[in-house]
């Protein structure tokens, strides 16, 4: 049975947990709501929104940034709230770390009403590199002031929540979509399909 295996078969809280961090985009905040907005006019996912607006021969002036402006305002997953309250109420430090600019982590923040239940909201601006590099999740580390190993890191991507348990932390991966486990160093210490199981697991619930 290989280490994969065996770590899906875990079960029970994770230990020593003294703050939990989150990605956004797909795991604090529903991507899906940007086109959402734009369904009136765009009708497709937006996935790859420059490509889809070319293929679909879509011209509209002021579409594309409609769509993009949507960005700084998606909505949180309706979990989200109770889960940051229950685990602030618990005593854990809450943080973002994103691949996000400033601009748009603090935008989409305000938007939600989320920032009275964070402690920190980390850009990958402030080391020059994106997710998965190992300078990201240090700057967790760092200004939390909480070694990885008593990091609980909460992300909807398999890439990101691989990458974070390879550098150390505990990692759930929120797999929301169904996604296939990862071929990548590390491996999710949980999965789980909403955050709404986050706090039993770090013992906040």
């Amino acid at each position: 049975m290989g280490v994969r295996e065996v770590t899906r078969m875990k079960q029970g809280p994770l230990i020593g947990v003294q703050a939990c961090v989150f990605d956004a985009y797909g795991t604090l905040f529903d991507f899906a709501a940007a086109p959402k907005g734009c369904r009136d006019v765009l009708g497709v996912t937006g996935d790859a929104l420059d490509f889809a607006l070319q293929t679909l021969a879509i011209e509209q002036p002021g579409l594309r940034d409609r769509l993009m402006n949507l960005y700084l305002t998606l909505d949180a997953f309706p979990e989200v709230p109770d889960v940051l309250r229950r685990l602030k109420q618990a005593g854990l430090r809450t943080a973002i770390l994103s691949n996000g600019s400033p601009k748009m982590l603090d935008a989409a923040v305000k938007a939600a009403g989320l920032k009275p239940l964070l402690d920190a909201v980390l850009s990958v601006e402030e080391v020059g590199v994106y997710k998965p590099h190992r300078k990201v999740y240090q700057l967790a580390v760092d200004r939390l002031g909480a070694p990885a190993t008593a990091i609980a890191f909460q992300s909807s991507n398999a890439w990101d929540a691989y990458a974070a348990s390879a550098f150390g932390m505990q990692v759930v991966w929120c797999n929301r979509y169904g996604q296939r486990p990862e071929r990548l160093p590390g491996a999710p210490d949980r999965t789980v399909t909403s955050l709404a199981e986050v706090p039993a697991l770090v013992g906040a619930s």
